[in-house]
């Protein structure tokens, strides 16, 4: 599987988080989840409180300014598989790996994983 262009990295990171966020509502919505539980994955990767992420939402923060001021989970390197064709472990570049471990995260919560094996618990 080809890794990321700096193309594709540049058009990643230029993103705004908030004109996404309601994409993913849609999508967990879609399939039963609620916006809680997005949250919920959200605060999981990021360590953000809701407060934050809301702040986010309302700055129009990109997603490099967005994971720039996130602590990414420890556990988050066990984020593994294909997302929008690309393996994410094979991503080399830091921000594009962390926005597809968000992305994996909410495609795992809309297909209706347990939430103990989407936070990744023991």
């Amino acid at each position: 599987m080809p890794t990321t262009t700096p193309e594709h990295d540049k058009r990643v990171a230029e993103l705004i988080f908030g004109s996404v966020y309601p994409h993913y509502v849609t999508k967990v919505e879609k399939k039963g989840r609620s916006k809680d539980e997005l949250n919920e994955v959200i605060r999981w990767l990021t360590g953000f409180t809701d407060e934050e992420i809301q702040a986010h939402i309302d700055e129009r923060s990109t997603f490099e300014h967005f994971f720039e001021s996130a602590t990414i989970h420890p556990n988050a390197h066990l984020i593994t598989g294909v997302i929008c064709g690309y393996r994410i472990e094979d991503i080399e570049t830091p921000l594009t790996r962390k926005t597809r471990y968000l992305d994996k995260l909410v495609d795992e919560l809309a297909r209706g994983r347990k939430m103990e094996k989407i936070l990744r618990a023991g």
